[in-house]
């Protein structure tokens, strides 16, 4: 007779709650260092955001860019960045912008267009200036912000108030800290890297979501249960499925760290970090901040408070069912 297999799964009871505190600090100690970092260091922008050549080129056969980057790397003109584009025989070089008036920029595309010798053709030449790069700069900044106040609202209206300002209160933290990286690093920031920190808000916010989840459902199930029992129970039962999703991707971004070559450096530090903090600040932040703001339908007691003492019996009723 066919007997059905049945799995358990072991659920860890591990004390997030316990830990709030510790949490907390580790986040503003990150949150504010990285502040400081972007105040006093600033970011190593790249050709994106600090302007410079931009080359749009066609070779004869498909574009071999590791060594066509290795001939410009020689140069010594700073920043060299390729990318394909349109076709295979296409190919965008930016080069960092020179020091010096327009002739220091004429001979940096000189010096280009010799190092890669003949056959190729040069569609168009164009000089960035800095204007360009503190528009990007002012652009994505505001990117950033309006993505952070769109999961906010869709957290809110998903579920209450309480759980948006929790994800954006992470999400910000994850997004503040990944710029403190860079700037610590000094790891070049141009658009790659900026797309990389939205792509680091998405993640944060899908964790966050899965345990927001939980913690409605297992509200409802547990009307009376502590609050920091119900948080702790609700993390611990989503916790396989986070690690699960955090290895995964993991294995996915170091591939392109290790393979991905020097365009994608940047996006694979960032997105390696993002991994990191964002299942952090889901944990230890998203979540432990509805202990203090708490959603509605909350009837558990809070650390601290005791159960209120029972009524003592009444004489009257009794008397009126006959009890001795």
């Amino acid at each position: 007779m066919f007997r059905p297999l049945i799995v358990i799964r072991h659920i860890p009871n591990i004390d997030f709650m316990g830990l709030r505190k510790v949490g907390f600090a580790l986040s503003a100690l990150m949150t504010i260092g990285s502040i400081v970092l972007f105040a006093v260091n600033g970011l190593n922008y790249g050709i994106d955001f600090s302007g410079g050549i931009v080359i749009e080129a066609r070779t004869p056969q498909p574009a071999d860019l590791a060594a066509m980057r290795g001939k410009l790397d020689t140069l010594g003109i700073g920043q060299v960045a390729l990318q394909g584009f349109g076709g295979p025989n296409d190919v965008m070089i930016r080069v960092q912008r020179q020091p010096g008036g327009d002739q220091a920029q004429e001979q940096a595309v000189t010096k280009v267009k010799q190092a890669l010798g003949p056959g190729i053709d040069y569609r168009s030449t164009n000089v960035v200036g800095p204007t360009i790069g503190a528009e990007l700069i002012r652009a994505g900044t505001i990117a950033t912000i309006l993505a952070l106040i769109a999961i906010a609202i869709y957290v809110w209206f998903r579920f209450e108030w309480q759980f948006g300002v929790g994800a954006m209160l992470s999400t910000l933290h994850d997004t503040i800290t990944t710029v403190g990286l860079f700037s610590l690093l000094r790891v070049e920031f141009n658009l790659t890297t900026l797309a990389a920190i939205l792509t680091i808000a998405g993640y944060s916010i899908n964790d966050t979501v899965v345990i927001y989840d939980r913690v409605r459902e297992t509200m409802r199930r547990y009307k009376t249960m502590d609050f920091a029992t119900l948080i702790n129970k609700s993390l611990n039962e989503t916790l396989s499925r986070t690690i699960l999703t955090v290895s995964t991707t993991a294995l996915a971004v170091l591939s392109l760290f290790f393979f991905g070559g020097q365009v994608l450096h940047g996006f694979s530090i960032a997105m390696l970090w993002g991994i990191v903090v964002g299942t952090y600040s889901s944990l230890f932040i998203a979540a432990p901040l509805l202990y203090y703001i708490r959603p509605k339908g909350v009837h558990g007691r809070a650390a601290g408070e005791t159960a209120p003492a029972s009524s003592p019996p009444n004489p009257v009723s009794k008397a009126k069912t006959g009890a001795p």
